[in-house]
């Protein structure tokens, strides 16, 4: 079937066709001709499927007919991030190019100011994040009786960030005799209340059942220590070895694990960028253009990035964190494999994530195996890895054998001042300068062309089998010390 017979304006087909698309996806065509007919719609469907076409088509082509008032929008579509809410509009743009609609995106961390005016002009599509949006009703610059369609999209995500009483509110303002389109990738028990409540006799449009993978994506898994310093250790030899490697997203469960790892694949050479919660409007967005334009080809990101963000090129996911929530786990590979691309997601899993994986695994009604010839890799890589901690060990031996004769000499009188060391000669390694001394173990070469590589760091001298360079201190410090008789 092609787009031709779902029911379209000529206007929109034109845009479809200016696109290239010629074959709508299966929730696209099941959902188009309901919406079209003025049904609620419950649409559940995994993650690249085309969900945002399917709503943005038909609400054009019902659009055509009619007039935005002022501080009173046609229709709303709601979104549980910025990045949703911003990439839905540009599906409007690139649809809608021919139609003379106004669109306006209410999202944090943009002025009140320029929001306002864009309402007060008179919007026919407004694409929102909830607690925004409910700002603007409270200060009386927004009325929502003239909604005559309501998007809820990504609601589980809405459910896992604490939206759905804010979802609630928002329904009580609109019209009860709106059309309502839901749109979800998994169905929890809270979820399924909340289309009941309200929905009207909805189409119920499933084309996978809830929480399955798409199946161009090749899953696997790699078994680690427990230590940090392990994760990026074979985080970063994963990206030098990774096959047909283009970009990837690499997620992390907080926030604060996002900065650090950002930061330790920087000083490892790695182009990369950073996506949180915490970071500024500006930033998030710049981040994401460099992603999307290849400037940077590795992006470190927590959740806020693991639900309907369309990068159809992401060749490859890396859960550098298993996820708390096996539903996660579903919405975060979803970033590649989009549009019957093929994709390949690698979780790094410690002792601590077996529970975790156990419960994915049971979700996705599938196992997922270990990365192939890993565990050969891995104590290769393990030998390398031990040989500077040994050398440094041994020198590090030597040089407080060397402090013991000092102190014999000197038995009874004073004891002599201590030379000084440097920070990471002292025993026990901190995650930092493991992470550092890991680097210096990894082959150079082994880095695929599409990530480059930065200037290398010249190492610590102490790991190039050199002794330690005491010349920044004065003479008298290291003058040995007699005791007086």
């Amino acid at each position: 079937m092609s787009f031709s017979h779902l029911g379209l304006s000529d206007k929109v087909l034109a845009a479809v066709a200016a696109t290239g698309y010629t074959t709508p996806t299966p929730i696209q065509e099941q959902a188009i001709p309901h919406v079209l007919a003025r049904r609620d719609v419950l649409g559940i469907a995994q993650t690249g499927t085309g969900k945002t076409a399917a709503f943005v088509l038909p609400m054009l082509t019902l659009l055509e007919k009619g007039r935005a008032r002022a501080r009173m929008p046609r229709t709303l579509i709601l979104e549980p991030t910025r990045e949703l809410a911003a990439q839905v509009k540009e599906s409007f743009d690139k649809y809608g190019a021919g139609q003379k609609l106004n669109v306006a995106l209410l999202i944090g961390g943009v002025s009140f100011g320029d929001q306002d005016s864009k309402l007060t002009r008179g919007v026919d599509v407004l694409i929102a994040t909830p607690g925004r949006l409910l700002d603007h009703t409270e200060r009386g610059g927004l009325l929502l009786t003239g909604v005559e369609l309501l998007v809820i999209d990504e609601a589980d995500r809405m459910l896992d960030m604490g939206f759905i009483p804010d979802i609630e509110r928002i329904c009580k303002l609109v019209p009860f005799t709106r059309q309502t389109l839901f749109f979800t990738a998994t169905m929890p028990p809270e979820i399924a209340r909340i289309t009941e409540t309200f929905l009207h006799n909805p189409q119920k449009i499933e084309v996978s059942r809830p929480a399955t993978t798409a199946t161009g994506v090749a899953q696997f898994q790699v078994s680690v220590g427990r230590e940090p310093h392990d994760k990026r250790e074979t985080l970063r030899r994963l990206l030098r070895d990774a096959k047909d490697l283009k970009n990837a997203i690499i997620f992390c469960n907080r926030k604060r694990e996002v900065a650090l790892l950002h930061k330790s694949l920087q000083k490892h050479g790695f182009a990369v960028g950073a996506l949180h919660g915490d970071m500024d409007q500006s930033a998030r967005t710049a981040a994401l253009d460099q992603f999307r334009k290849g400037d940077i080809p590795l992006l470190v990101a927590s959740d806020v990035a693991a639900r309907g963000l369309d990068i159809p090129t992401t060749s490859h996911v890396f859960n550098f964190d298993v996820p708390h929530h096996a539903d996660d786990y579903v919405h975060r590979i979803g970033r590649t494999g989009r549009a019957g691309r093929a994709g390949t997601a690698i979780s790094i899993v410690t002792p601590l994530d077996h529970k975790s994986m156990a419960a994915i695994e049971k979700l996705i009604g599938q196992s997922i195996p270990p990365v192939e010839g890993h565990i050969a890799a891995r104590a290769a890589a393990s030998d390398d890895t031990d040989q500077p901690r040994r050398e440094h060990r041994s020198r590090q031996g030597s040089r407080e054998g060397s402090r013991e004769g000092s102190r014999e000499g000197s038995r009874g009188g004073r004891k002599p001042r201590r030379e000084r060391e440097p920070r990471h000669a002292k025993g026990g390694h901190h995650a930092k300068d493991s992470d550092h001394n890991g680097s210096a173990s990894q082959a150079p070469a082994a880095m695929p062309p599409s990530i480059g590589r930065a200037e290398p760091q010249r190492p610590h001298r102490e790991t190039e089998g050199e002794p330690a360079d005491h010349s920044h201190l004065p003479a008298f410090l290291l003058r040995p010390v007699r005791a007086r008789v």
